[in-house]
């Protein structure tokens, strides 16, 4: 994790002034009780800019630790997330007490700094609790900061954590390839249910966005064949190309003969011209 420090470290001076430098460096030597008061104070001394960076800077900064991404942030949170990886790790109990103060005294901002953190703080099970909470949290903001582009769930999440932090993001109309991990962490429990919530907006009526049958796939049997004709029989191109990358990932012999129907998809998919990137930005 030093590494990923370093590389915060030199990213974050990429961002600022020369009087923001100053005061973050001063902040840095300080004690504990300074640091998680310079934590809180960020707002008043750091801009609120949205941070700014080209490919290279961006690459730098997640190759020690893949998955960590700092796109639509801005340089307060980035700030506050440097300002937490000075704080004291030894003893373990008071590094602990001091992140769990931090989160029970947090406004909202504040949270969604501690989210962004937790993949890059020492003790990673330790905040395990914590990061469950906040995918059944209502805040959309403090949802987003640990749910997406955020490597934390997919390294450390029970199975049912995931499928739940998975689910959410579809109820909530994010896009799910924003989502560390998670063609991963594909699971049969989360099949099922999201083929059930494919059953129940079809029976309404409604559309569901093409990407969410990216995780049916290797799980597809006969109680998704009928929605596959549907999807087949669909005027829209994306619902038809989901459903030959459903066929084409099943391992039922019924459901990958249904492709050979559409020779032209087949092909595409074959010649690697086709995969679930392509209905990335496709909207619900």
């Amino acid at each position: 994790m030093a590494k990923v420090s370093t590389k915060l470290t030199q990213f974050l001076w990429e961002q600022t002034t020369k009087k923001e430098r100053e005061w973050l460096e001063d902040k840095a030597k300080s004690n504990d009780l300074d640091l998680m008061t310079a934590f809180v104070a960020a707002p008043r001394f750091l801009s609120k800019k949205n941070l700014s960076y080209d490919s290279k800077s961006r690459e730098n900064l997640i190759s020690d630790l893949p998955g960590f991404q700092v796109d639509g942030w801005n340089f307060v949170r980035l700030a506050r997330v440097w300002l937490l990886l000075h704080l004291p790790i030894q003893p373990k109990e008071s590094f602990i007490k001091n992140i769990e103060t931090l989160f029970d005294t947090a406004e909202l901002n504040e949270l969604v700094a501690l989210y962004s953190a937790l993949p890059l703080l020492p003790y990673p099970t330790e905040w395990l609790a914590r990061a469950t909470d906040a995918v059944r949290s209502n805040m959309g903001f403090v949802f987003d900061a640990i749910a997406l582009q955020n490597p934390y769930p997919e390294l450390h999440f029970p199975e049912a954590s995931w499928n739940q932090l998975v689910l959410k993001t579809i109820f909530n109309g994010k896009p799910i390839h924003w989502i560390y991990g998670l063609d991963r962490r594909k699971n049969k429990e989360l099949a099922l249910g999201i083929s059930d919530f494919i059953s129940e907006r079809m029976a309404a009526g409604r559309t569901v966005p093409p990407q969410i049958w990216r995780l049916i796939g290797s799980f597809a049997d006969d109680t998704v064949y009928p929605k596959l004709i549907s999807l087949f029989a669909s005027e829209i191109k994306a619902e038809k190309e989901a459903a030959a990358l459903v066929c084409f990932e099943s391992k039922d012999p019924k459901i990958r003969s249904l492709l050979t129907k559409f020779p032209d998809l087949e092909l595409s998919i074959q010649k690697g011209e086709l995969d679930w990137s392509k209905l990335e930005s496709i909207p619900e």
